[in-house]
């Protein structure tokens, strides 16, 4: 596990595809800050987003979650664990520099109580392990160094030997098993929260930070009669495509809203093809205001 912010992930990125490629658990807690460069190294921007899902070479999947509140910064942290083990991928927990200054009341679950998923070992004896021969799930079992067996970790193309192989053949067989094990498994995955969204002719789309002012505009529209929801994704990378078209499944209008020039608008537009989707971009180095959020909103509604 590791932590940085936009600038050290930059420099982090061939990590990464080394820990895609050997299949290595790794957690990386990323606080976004404002950008491009060094920017304000203190202050906030949801600008990342697609840097986390795209910045490292070649082909695979990613799984980046983004809490909004201190208590999911514990609960998803957790999970970025679990997911990590189970799968052998990197996970991404993407927070933002408003959240990690942010005091708040956590409940620390007993230990007894946490549930724990821990890596595969393998269950063939020493001399019949192969490190990257996969189980159903599309998961290799994991046998670590120093318990007797002949471990390979090769970044090169390879087989499930470990051995590397340029062939056709063997790269197709990697590159599909390395991003279907993640879509394959994607129950284990998938979390979000709905709010009003059962009978609503307009939802709003946020995450993170953010999500925390859409959701006090959200309750105010709702008091004064406007029928809005709020569809908040803690699971950015990869997108629940089922759970987004149904909350936004009533909505004439689905808004976007990001502190960002509108970057997620882009995936929510490609599943929501028939809907008119709207990008609500709100640049500010705090969380932006519910009243910000709304000035851009309205010549919308």
């Amino acid at each position: 596990m590791t932590a940085t912010s936009g600038p050290g992930f930059s420099l982090m990125v061939e990590g990464l595809s080394l820990a895609i490629m050997t299949e290595t658990p790794l957690v990386i807690a990323y606080v976004m800050r404002a950008g491009p460069s060094t920017g304000i190294a203190t202050k906030s921007g949801q600008y990342d987003v697609m840097q986390v899902r795209w910045a490292a070479h070649g082909n695979y999947e990613i799984v980046a979650y983004a809490p909004w509140s201190v208590q999911e910064l514990y609960d998803l942290t957790i999970k970025s664990f679990n997911v990590s083990e189970a799968l052998r991928v990197p996970v991404i927990l993407l927070s933002d520099a408003a959240l990690a200054h942010i005091w708040e009341r956590v409940v620390i679950a007993d230990p007894g109580e946490v549930i724990i998923i821990n890596r595969k070992k393998p269950k063939v004896s020493k001399e019949l392990y192969r490190p990257f021969e996969p189980e159903e799930d599309l998961v290799p079992p994991m046998a670590c160094f120093g318990e007797g067996y002949k471990v390979l970790v090769e970044s090169l193309t390879h087989d499930e030997k470990g051995y590397y192989k340029p062939s056709n053949e063997v790269q197709r067989k990697l590159v599909w098993r390395l991003v279907n094990k993640v879509r394959k498994n994607k129950d284990m995955l998938f979390d979000s929260a709905s709010y009003f969204t059962e009978d609503a002719e307009y939802v709003v789309v946020a995450y993170g930070s953010t999500a925390r002012s859409a959701y006090a505009l959200v309750k105010d529209l709702r008091s004064s009669g406007i029928k809005i929801g709020l569809y908040r994704p803690k699971l950015l990378w990869p997108v629940d495509e089922e759970g987004l078209i149904k909350a936004t499944y009533t909505a004439k209008k689905v808004f976007v809203v990001e502190n960002n020039i509108g970057v997620y608008v882009n995936e929510v537009s490609r599943i929501l093809k028939h809907r008119e989707v709207i990008s609500i971009p709100v640049i500010d180095i705090e969380v932006p205001t519910p009243d910000a959020i709304f000035e851009v909103m309205r010549e919308w509604m």
